[in-house]
């Protein structure tokens, strides 16, 4: 049982395996903020599902989605860390 399960993990295409991450613009109310961040996403790596991951995890601080930027893997992650200051990696 366990080799079939160890062939099943390798007929994965690599994107499985790979990093995910959206940056993203968000604000919230009282005082008025906005920010744009970079998050890591778990689940598929698209905009339309960072969305749907970002959104409540945005919220439970307050603030509130306003767009998935774009999706990426972790090669461009450094070149976004200074543009998102305090919120990378924060959500």
């Amino acid at each position: 049982m366990r080799p079939l399960l160890l062939v099943l993990l390798l007929a994965l295409p690599a994107e499985a395996f790979a990093a995910c991450f959206a940056d993203y613009k968000a604000s919230r109310r009282d005082p008025f903020e906005l920010h744009y961040g970079v998050a890591e996403i778990l689940g598929p790596c698209d905009p339309r599902s960072a969305e749907q991951e970002l959104a409540p995890r945005l919220a439970a601080d307050g603030w509130q989605l306003l767009e998935v930027v774009a999706t990426f893997d972790e090669t461009g992650l450094e070149e976004r860390r200074e543009s998102a200051g305090d919120f990378y990696l924060r959500y």
